[in-house]
């Protein structure tokens, strides 16, 4: 660690009126900080020019996350964790909790706030583009009293913010007016978690009789803040989705924006990935006119409403986690494709949790099942086992707990379409395998499991 400690001094006050009050008394001197997720990494690196630094991790009045009837107020020192969590945030303003997902690990989640997003004043924040996308105000508050602005006019330019030394942010306020929006959030970067963004869209419309009545497209780390894309807007706005719309906003997008070189990618690069999200997002809304009503209905639920539902199609909740946080998806294709990426993502403890969902070949209940519906299904797919002579049950049991004793876990398989003798047949062969040679067999027959049902439930 290149930073002293003993250089430094720390106050943590008591209340937001003592906080205000030590900032009033010596304007500019004390640097505010919450969760501290920025403010460590340059004490570390020995560049925190602040010597002087206030706590306000702990004050009440900064932590609340107040539902009023116009609006959701989030205090400054919410958590990306708090938000995440937030049943009215997930459901009302799902670009808000997705980029709160999209914020470093869990433990930056647990630690980093909102208002400290705000004021660290990186163009490439994952949080801001959404509060440009929901038109959200600030609450000012110094010794003297609050003030109210709108977000869009509070970063002047590059680390420059009209926020008075004296002052701290109290609350971010979105208005509650989105519902029946369609939503679209894309992040850019070298992988696809941890990484800080090379290109970041936040962009939500409301369509109508297929032309757009509404939208708001904001960008980050193509310019110096996080932008709206103004004339972009402005020509998607009463116009009919078509693909002449979705070339015209790819152009027009791309003019707009002012990306440069730096360490993490390139100026034409990032125009290259402007043009492509934006249209992206256009692409969507095209697709959304002709999308199912289960699919358009799960992508406007709450991220806890929408994770129950779709755990049916896949017990394990990381994949059902992932597949809410990929949300919206606009036609079927969309979303199978998700769900295989998540599956083979994931590590063997989360495939073992989607495995023990299923009952056992012959019976029909699980020991640990994820949804009613899930059982439903298993008895649809196991139908023709049921029509099997009791000799063949008895060897299909026998089997499966030879196959518990070899691998510990129940036997799993695709048994759609399948006779319980076809399915003992290949049992016996799969009883032949490695360990880790039917444990990626196991894996590839439960995403073709969840395909099936995924499909079913887009028929309902």
């Amino acid at each position: 660690m290149k930073a002293d400690p003993a250089e430094y001094e720390l106050i943590t006050p008591g209340s937001l009126q003592e906080a205000l009050g030590l900032i009033a008394q010596e304007p500019g001197k004390w640097l505010p900080i919450a969760g501290g997720t920025d403010v460590m990494v340059q004490f570390a690196a020995g560049t925190l020019g602040s010597r002087k630094l206030l706590s306000i991790w702990n004050l009440p009045e900064l932590r609340r996350i107040e539902i009023l009837p116009d609006e959701l107020r989030i205090g400054a020192g919410a958590t990306y964790t708090d938000i995440r969590r937030h049943e009215v945030a997930g459901r009302e303003f799902p670009l808000l909790a997705q980029a709160a997902s999209w914020t470093g690990g869990i433990a930056n989640q647990n630690r980093g706030t909102l208002g400290g997003n705000i004021v660290n004043a990186s163009p490439a924040a994952d949080s801001l583009p959404a509060l440009l996308a929901y038109e959200a105000e600030l609450i000012l508050i110094s010794a003297r009293g609050e003030r109210r602005m709108r977000y869009v006019d509070f970063h002047a330019g590059y680390k420059r913010m009209q926020l008075e030394p004296n002052e701290l942010i109290r609350a971010i306020c979105l208005p509650r007016k989105y519902s029946g929006y369609a939503s679209h959030a894309r992040k850019v970067g070298a992988r696809n978690a941890q990484a800080i963004s090379k290109v970041c869209i936040a962009a939500i419309a409301r369509v109508e009789r297929g032309e757009v009545v509404d939208v708001r497209i904001a960008l980050g780390s193509v310019a110096p803040v996080p932008i709206r894309l103004r004339e972009t807007e402005r020509l998607l706005g009463g116009t009919k989705l078509d693909a002449a719309a979705m070339a015209l906003a790819r152009k027009t997008a791309v003019a707009e924006t002012r990306p440069i070189d730096d360490i993490r990618s390139t100026a034409r690069y990032r125009a290259a990935v402007v043009g492509n999200v934006v249209g992206e997002f256009v692409e969507k809304l095209v697709a959304s006119l002709g999308q199912t009503g289960a699919l358009e209905r799960w992508n406007l639920l709450s991220a806890a409403e929408a994770e129950e539902e779709i755990l049916a199609c896949c017990g394990s909740r990381a994949w059902a986690q992932g597949m809410v946080e990929r949300r919206p998806f606009a036609i079927e294709a969309e979303i199978l494709k998700a769900a295989s990426e998540i599956w083979r993502g994931l590590d063997e403890r989360d495939w073992g949790e989607a495995f023990h969902s299923h009952p056992r070949i012959g019976e029909q209940r699980a020991e640990q099942p994820s949804h009613a519906r899930s059982a439903v299904w298993s008895e649809e797919e196991q139908k023709r086992v049921g029509l099997e002579t009791d000799a063949v049950k008895a060897e299909l049991a026998e089997a499966n707990r030879e196959y518990e004793r070899r691998f510990g876990r129940i036997f799993i398989i695709c048994a759609t379409g399948k006779s319980g003798a076809e399915i003992l047949e290949i049992l016996r062969r799969r009883l032949r395998n490695d360990a880790q040679t039917e444990l990626r067999e196991a894996a590839e027959q439960q995403r073709q499991i969840t395909e099936i049902r995924l499909k079913k439930w887009l028929a309902q």
